[in-house]
C-alpha cells in the first residue's frame, strides 16, 4: 500500500483513481501528476516501484493538499463569517450557501425536520 501525504492508497485501483483519495487532489489533478511523472494512469497503485512513488510524492509535495488546505478553506468560512456577508451569514445559520432553494429542499443542511405545530382558526 502506498503512503503519500499521510494517506493509504488502495493497491487495487488505478493511478489515477488511486490519487483521488488525497483531499485536494480529483481526477485532472491526478491526470497531471501522473503525466508530470511519466507514468502510465491505467498502472494499479500496488505495482508502482519506489521511484515512481518517490516521483508522484514529490510532485503531490508541491500541492496544497490535506490539512493545509482544509485549514485553508476553514479560514476562508471565518472570513466570509466574520465580516457578515450574505455567504458567511449563510453559513453561520446553516443554510445553502449557493443559491439553491430551501423551500421543499435542502435538507442536508437544515438537518432533520422541525415540525411546526399549526395555529387553530377562530371560529366566530
Amino acid at each position: 500500500m502506498a503512503r503519500i501525504a499521510g494517506v493509504d492508497l488502495p493497491n487495487n485501483k488505478r493511478g489515477d483513481v488511486g490519487l483521488t483519495y488525497i483531499y485536494g487532489i480529483g481526477r485532472s489533478t491526478a491526470s497531471k501528476i501522473l503525466e508530470k511523472c511519466g507514468i502510465d494512469p491505467t498502472i494499479k497503485v500496488g505495482d508502482w516501484d519506489d521511484a515512481q512513488t518517490a516521483a508522484i510524492r514529490a510532485e503531490v509535495g508541491e500541492l496544497k493538499i490535506e490539512g493545509e488546505l482544509r485549514s485553508t478553506v476553514q479560514m476562508n468560512i471565518k472570513r466570509l463569517m466574520d465580516i457578515g456577508c450574505y455567504r458567511g451569514i449563510r453559513h453561520r445559520v446553516g443554510l445553502p450557501v449557493r443559491g439553491q432553494s430551501t423551500k421543499n429542499n435542502a435538507r442536508t443542511r437544515k438537518g432533520k425536520k422541525k415540525t411546526v405545530a399549526n395555529k387553530k382558526k377562530a371560529t366566530k
